[in-house]
């Protein structure tokens, strides 16, 4: 198993512990079980996919729980054979299982569908306006003017004149 080693950036950085925290658990996690496997996809700026291969799983048999940071989808195990037969060899995992994505912040589950074997989940990342950046227009009017010096008569007038 590979660990990684956070401690030199731990030293230098400030408010990125729950990051970390969060890198170190992931990898412990995901170390072990990789059922069903998964792609995640961007398709635009602020758009992404999840896609599961969840092949002899029905609609009803899948659960998709979103809260807040944290997306958790599980597949219940069916027991019943289709029509009554009894099964000689068992090559299609129907196991039960759940899988946790970690979401960044202001992400949001949009839509999910379940089509030829495949759970696609669409998510969207919606930052609210207050948190967006935006323009700061400077406000006033800032005239530099010249300060007249005491040492001399002429001195005064050519940094008048400069003004």
């Amino acid at each position: 198993m590979s660990r990684f080693d956070f401690t030199p950036y731990r030293r230098s950085t400030v408010g990125f512990d729950r990051l970390f925290d969060l890198l170190e658990n992931q990898a412990r996690l995901n170390a072990g079980d990789n059922y069903p496997p998964f792609n995640i996809s961007r398709r635009g700026e602020d758009n992404y996919r999840i896609t599961l291969a969840v092949a002899g799983f029905r609609a009803g048999d899948i659960d998709i729980t979103a809260q807040q940071n944290l997306l958790v989808v599980q597949g219940r195990k069916r027991e019943e054979t289709e029509d009554g037969a009894e099964l000689i060899h068992v090559g299609i995992a129907n196991r039960g299982f759940e899988r946790r994505f970690e979401l960044a912040d202001f992400v949001r589950v949009e839509r999910a569908d379940l089509a030829d074997g495949l759970l696609i989940i669409d998510l969207v990342r919606e930052v609210p306006d207050a948190m967006k950046p935006r323009k700061i227009a400077i406000g006033g009017t800032a005239t530099l003017a010249a300060v007249p010096t005491t040492t001399g008569e002429g001195d005064a007038q050519d940094t008048a004149s400069a003004a």
